[in-house]
């Protein structure tokens, strides 16, 4: 029997050890295991840095005499393969749904959504739906379900975000390169790189696929960005949510229509679809014609197969924000299904219409999306109030009540947003396996075993972090666009420490009113800057390049940051992405929400800090009149709905700042044995108890598993 020397066999496993890195990098797995994050940035950190937190890139860029110092470095090899290990174990492990539902089906549930944010290098993601759909197909991923996700491959992603000089919002593209991501071109298998021509209108365009798997989901991702493809189809798939009309109607065709033809030439097993709001409406009219064409039905009996099959969620709770077309766009593009579906003018419109014949309506993907799927819901227990209201219309002949769209509350997804600190002492005190029991109060009620030093010293240190995040963006903000009368030796004094810190970070929509604490300047001054008992604010988000009113709200709050009397209490954090949010979410004392009710539909930002301890001071609106107890936050005012009036503002304002100076900042700053806020702590251990075993993506994925998969499933 041959030997091989130490020598022989420690190369043999350096040489593997970055062979396990490219697999473990290959897997989006990793953006949900935080403890990475410095073996990542070990590679080549001005690399990781610069692009994002993006360990591919530092990967492909670790240089040679780097490698060889890793290699020999007996910790690194020993923390590769363990993590490899750990995502090989995950892969192969036996889920959650396989032990509970294996008989269920053996088809996929397919999710179809226009954006998914699953780490901040991958900016495929405007806001809150892609942060959702991100966090489903984690959980999707952690239970097992039988599962597949569609979207597309935004190649110059949302934008970036620049506050110049004059404090405006600057916006700008990034090119997401298909080798500093984990994505693999789709090929057939004979290795051919697959392709469709899809039909738009009287053009044929060009599409191609790449697969990412988010641990056990494959999310395949169309793409027109080619050669094949004249210049305005290549500019499809550039930017999210960009263009006009015509853009936008043939990018939502390329996500239904091309979306569900990839997964039929790929031969996925699927029974059941779940539109994530209503862009990807169209899938319903691609797989009624083909259930025609293919299995003989009519144009009732396919519908009936397309509406038992197909889940939709609506996220918004604005008649205006809901996506429609011109019937003459409608007509342009998908005359074909008109024919295919055997139906006339009229009768095709009706399926997108709230009221049959009213050929003053537009093409709705709303009452499209409804009319095709049985079963639908909105996001929050009271978004599906006011969505049965806003679309009972479609229903004349039920009760509002009855309408049939349900509610499913939105959840996070805990290992993606938890401080990897705060996971140890999860462990320590809830148990090794909180994780698995993640959706259970008993698990939650452990928090109150946290000794009140550990936890405070704990935020104490994510609220410095926090801090130092703050001073580097703005000092790397002011090197690039120098400020009058800011200096770069100033940057040390901004914020405070020992200051309570009050977060507000979100998609800078009007209805957010991210300007509403700066109603009255000289009240909030005299609160921020009282010496005993101070306060500081820090902002980010950004505003659609194409919303001036959402822009000048950026404005404003920078221009109101720079004012002497707020300087250093007030901040604005440029680029606001998943990066920032983690930040925040962990190191912020309160959590500010102040939308217009009730125009938020969910809001899971505020669900993140309270994973930390962190307060939510919130309107009653979206998710929080579910997880407000009285004793994990505060609410702003009782409940009332915004009429569109100043005097609603006024009313609002109001009880903000009394909120504030009565409540919130005394108990802050009541301080008993060992600077230490006794009161302020069991509020937040409350938070802990009662907020993440509710509002976790485990829970919310079991849930619509439970109420709309399975039933669905049943069904094909």
């Amino acid at each position: 029997m041959s030997k091989t020397s130490p020598k022989t066999r420690r190369k043999k496993n350096q040489a593997n050890a970055f062979d396990q890195l490219a697999e473990i990098t290959s897997n989006l797995w990793w953006t949900w295991q935080p403890q990475l994050a410095p073996l990542f940035q070990s590679l080549n950190p001005r690399a990781y840095e610069s692009a994002n937190q993006n360990p591919i890139v530092a990967l492909r860029t670790c240089k040679a005499a780097r490698r060889r110092a890793l290699e020999a470095d007996p910790q690194f090899v020993q923390f590769v393969g363990r993590a490899h290990r750990e995502l090989r174990e995950y892969l192969r492990a036996r889920t959650w749904y396989a032990k509970t539902h294996r008989t269920q089906a053996n088809a996929n549930v397919a999710y179809f959504c226009m954006e998914y944010a699953v780490h901040e290098s991958l900016p495929l993601y405007a806001g809150g739906l892609g942060v959702l759909a991100g966090d489903h197909l984690k959980s999707a991923s952690d239970l097992g379900l039988p599962f597949v996700a569609v979207g597309i491959y935004w190649k110059r992603g949302y934008g970036r975000q620049r506050i110049n000089s004059a404090g405006k919002q600057v916006s700008g593209e990034q090119l997401i390169k298909p080798e500093d991501t984990p994505f693999s071109e789709v090929r057939k298998s004979g290795g051919r790189p697959w392709r469709l021509r899809l039909a738009m209108g009287s053009d044929r365009v060009t599409v191609r696929a790449w697969r990412a798997d988010v641990g056990r989901v494959p999310l395949y991702l169309l793409d027109t960005d080619m050669p094949a493809n004249k210049p305005r189809d290549r500019k499809l798939t550039h930017t999210l949510y960009s263009g006009d009309r015509d853009t936008r109607i043939r990018q939502e065709i390329l996500l239904g229509i091309g979306g569900w033809q990839l997964l039929r030439a790929l031969k996925i097993p699927v029974g059941a679809c779940h539109l994530n709001e209503g862009h990807a409406a169209f899938l319903s009219l691609e797989r009624i014609a083909e259930r025609m064409k293919d299995c003989g039905e009519t144009f009732a009996q396919a519908l009936r197969y397309v509406r038992n099959t197909s889940v939709f969620t609506t996220h918004t709770p604005v008649p205006a924000g809901n996506e429609e077309f011109d019937p003459a766009l409608v007509d342009h593009y998908l005359s074909t299904y008109q024919r295919e579906l055997k139906l006339d003018h009229e009768a095709f419109h009706n399926l997108a219409r709230v009221k049959p014949d009213n050929a003053k309506e537009n093409f709705g993907m709303t009452p499209l999306a409804l009319r095709t799927s049985r079963y639908a819901n909105g996001v929050a227990k009271l978004h599906g109030e006011i969505a049965r209201k806003m679309w009972s219309g479609i229903f004349p002949n039920k009760k509002t009540s009855d309408v049939p769209i349900g509610h499913v509350t939105n959840g996070i997804h805990l290992k993606t947003w938890l401080h990897p600190a705060m996971n140890e002492l999860l462990r320590e005190h809830l148990g090794e396996n909180w994780a698995e029991n993640q959706d259970r109060n008993a698990t939650w009620k452990r928090a109150t075993r946290i000794p009140n030093e550990a936890l405070w010293n704990l935020h104490a240190q994510f609220k410095s972090e926090l801090i130092e995040f703050c001073r580097q963006r703005i000092e790397r903000q002011l090197r690039r666009d120098p400020v009058r009368g800011m200096k770069l030796s100033d940057v040390k004094n901004i914020l405070d420490p020992n200051a309570l810190t009050i977060g507000f970070a979100r998609r800078f929509a009007t209805y957010k009113r991210a300007t509403l604490i700066f109603s009255d300047p000289a009240r909030l001054a005299k609160i921020l800057n009282d010496k005993k008992t101070p306060v500081q604010l820090i902002f980010a988000g950004k505003a659609h390049p194409a919303d001036t009113e959402g822009q000048a709200f950026v404005a404003e709050v920078v221009r109101i940051s720079r004012m002497p009397r707020f300087r250093n209490r007030v901040v604005f954090l440029e680029d606001y992405d998943m990066n920032v949010a983690r930040h925040m979410v962990a190191g912020v004392d309160v959590w500010l929400n102040n939308p217009k009710r009730p125009h938020e539909a969910s809001g899971t930002s505020g669900m993140k800090p309270a994973l930390h301890g962190g307060l939510n001071l919130s309107i009653l609106d979206g998710w929080w009149p579910e997880g407000f107890n009285g004793k994990n936050g505060w609410k702003i005012g009782a409940g009332q709905d915004h009429r569109g009036t100043t005097k609603d503002d006024q009313r609002d304002v109001a009880s903000l700042y009394k909120t504030l100076e009565k409540e919130v900042v005394p108990l802050y700053f009541k301080r008993a044995h060992g600077d230490v806020p006794t009161d302020w702590l069991a509020r937040m251990k409350n938070a802990i108890q009662t907020i993440p075993p509710v509002f976790n993506s485990h829970r919310q994925v079991r849930q619509y598993l439970t109420k709309y998969y399975l039933p669905a499933l049943k069904k094909a």
